[in-house]
């Protein structure tokens, strides 16, 4: 079965390289461009194994994203991966108490990534 991943970020150019680096290892990627377009996108695909969000985004940034999701019943299980320009250790911290499962810092190198990725989809 092919796992789904949704991917949340304001960077389209940041979207296409984690969906091509997800795709070319066989998971589904579902897209979304900010933090309210994430939490719709993940109501729609409750069956989705991880969330890769961007933290800071328009409309709705990822720790306020983080903080809905503790409040819905059928995605409070899925981790959720910070993937951010942002490097900052008060912010990592506020993260993890949001809910955050990872933590990666753009540029990210594919095979770190990766490993990253298929530990918390339990392939890995």
């Amino acid at each position: 079965m092919v796992k789904k991943i949704v991917v949340i970020d304001d960077s389209r150019t940041a979207r296409q390289q984690v969906k091509a680096t997800l795709v070319e290892f066989g998971y589904e990627v579902i897209e979304a461009v900010d933090g309210r377009d994430g939490l719709m996108k993940i109501t729609a695909n409750a069956d989705a194994a991880l969330i890769i969000c961007d933290i800071n985004m328009p409309v709705m940034n990822g720790l306020e994203l983080l903080a809905r999701l503790r409040l819905e019943q059928p995605t409070y299980h899925v981790p959720v991966v910070v993937l951010t320009t942002e490097a900052q250790p008060a912010l990592l911290q506020r993260a993890k108490e949001a809910g955050a499962k990872g933590w990666i810092v753009k540029p990210f190198k594919p095979h770190t990534f990766l490993a990253t990725v298929r530990k918390l989809v339990g392939d890995g």
